[in-house]
């Protein structure tokens, strides 16, 4: 299954790409928000097994990319992880870590699939990432069962102001990740059965046409399981919350000379089986 936020309306994807709003063919047993999906994922999934019209029907409508939202809109938790991948680490010139460096990036800069992003200096650096969303509250969650509570992936950009971001004497990384814009995903969810390993996905990035990230998530340093198990461990995962799982080596900032991201830049960002998203950047 596919969903999406489609004019702020929760909608299932047909397999032809069109969508069916859930709040009137559930006659409103679903509430419209997107959001609150996630709290009755389970029985919105069972229900919509039955309900959907996989090829069309009465509540059909087509999609258009400047309809598309994130479609996790407001999570109450968002969690990103750094230096989960070899090679990222690698060019960052940081030894691989013994658990996951872990930081968020607040909620305010979730955003959509497709739209502009507002530069708001010009160190501003690109991430591509997968992106896990929570289906279950998660809390002491074992690896083996960890992909029982994932509603679904996305993609996403984790857009860093690295001044801001590494501003001593304590690296600002929470900040330096949330400007405005800085958090979209998209263009839809697609749950973990319609993926043959949701282990193992391309990811990759262009700017301008090229490509300068392109990695397999089975690379990562801790996979979407061991990343649900250690913070579950430590906090209850909730519905509807983001996990950022990290980049891959490409990022601008350990280019020689760096490189950053200036206004006309288009920036798109794709995980294999799920879609890309796209962002054109702005002074």
């Amino acid at each position: 299954m596919r969903i999406a936020t489609v004019a702020d309306r929760l909608t299932v994807l047909t397999a032809e790409g069109s969508g069916v709003d859930v709040a009137r063919l559930s006659a409103d047993r679903f509430s419209s928000d997107p959001q609150a999906v996630y709290d009755r994922w389970e029985e919105f999934r069972d229900w919509a097994a039955g309900a959907i019209p996989m090829t069309g029907g009465p509540a059909d409508s087509a999609i258009t990319a400047d309809a598309l939202g994130p479609p996790a809109p407001t999570p109450r938790q968002v969690f990103a992880i750094g230096l989960n991948y070899t090679d990222h680490a690698k060019e960052a010139g940081l030894a691989l870590p013994e658990a996951p460096p872990t930081f968020t990036k607040f909620p305010s800069c979730v955003t959509g699939p497709y739209g502009e992003l507002r530069l708001p200096s010009r160190v501003v650096d690109w991430e591509a990432e997968l992106v896990v969303v929570i289906g279950r509250r998660a809390h002491h969650v074992t690896q083996e069962h960890a992909w029982e509570y994932v509603a679904g992936l996305t993609v996403g950009q984790d857009f860093s102001e690295r001044d801001v971001q590494l501003a001593g004497p304590a690296p600002q990384f929470s900040l330096g990740k949330s400007f405005p814009g800085f958090g979209p995903t998209g263009p839809w969810l697609v749950t973990p059965d319609e993926f043959d390993d949701p282990d193992d996905l391309e990811l990759s990035c262009t700017i301008n046409g090229e490509q300068v990230q392109k990695a397999r998530t089975s690379q990562m340093v801790f996979p979407v399981p061991e990343l649900i198990a250690r913070l579950s461990a430590v906090c209850p995962l909730l519905p509807g919350d983001l996990i950022f799982t990290g980049t891959p080596a490409g990022v601008g900032g350990a280019r020689t000379p760096r490189r950053f991201l200036s206004p006309a830049d288009v920036v798109v960002s794709r995980v294999e089986g799920i879609g890309e998203i796209r962002q054109h950047c702005a002074g």
